[in-house]
């Protein structure tokens, strides 16, 4: 029989992609103030995998990754989410937004993004939020899923990601136990 018990708590990741490079600062000082500080930001990766975005944002669209200090308890990503939509609806021009920012958490074993969309590989979590697994950690690495967005499995994504991996693992030694 399988006992019930909360899991470690998760690290926060949130990605960001736009054409305006220059709205990051502010958008990453609004993160600090409602989220807490960040403890690495990745270099500047380039978003060309897809044209889906193009009619919203343009394109030569650009993502960059932030990793949070603080860990989060894996149900916050719900309430997460719903904030990051508000800030991309503050950066948004004429009903199209400037920005799309994603966020997600990372444990040892996987990466998981929220989105609002369902899909048969998404569970549910609330608010009309879901999970989206959209990584697994096995053999040594980060593997793809057949879902697995394009972007997330570039060779520079999936360094930072292990990078931030091995940052969380150093975290989680010195988390204190819930009393």
């Amino acid at each position: 029989m399988s006992l019930p018990r909360e899991p470690n708590p998760a690290k926060l990741v949130v990605g960001l992609f736009m054409k305006n490079k220059e709205l990051v600062d502010n958008l990453a000082k609004e993160l600090v103030d409602k989220i807490g500080p960040m403890d690495m930001v990745s270099p500047w990766f380039s978003f060309d995998y897809t044209d889906y975005y193009e009619p919203e944002m343009g394109t030569f669209l650009f993502r960059r990754m932030f990793a949070f200090k603080a860990l989060i308890e894996q149900n916050a990503l719900a309430d997460i989410k719903i904030l990051t939509n508000e800030l991309e609806l503050e950066y948004s021009k004429e009903g199209k937004r400037m920005v799309n920012i994603d966020p997600g958490y990372l444990t040892l074993e996987r990466f998981v993004l929220a989105t609002g969309k369902n899909f048969t590989h998404r569970i549910y979590l609330e608010k009309g939020i879901f999970a989206d697994l959209t990584l697994i950690y096995q053999k040594g690495g980060f593997q793809k899923l057949p879902w697995t967005y394009p972007d997330y499995i570039q060779n520079n994504m999936l360094n930072f990601l292990c990078s931030v991996r091995k940052k969380y693992a150093r975290d989680l030694k010195f988390e204190v136990p819930k009393s």
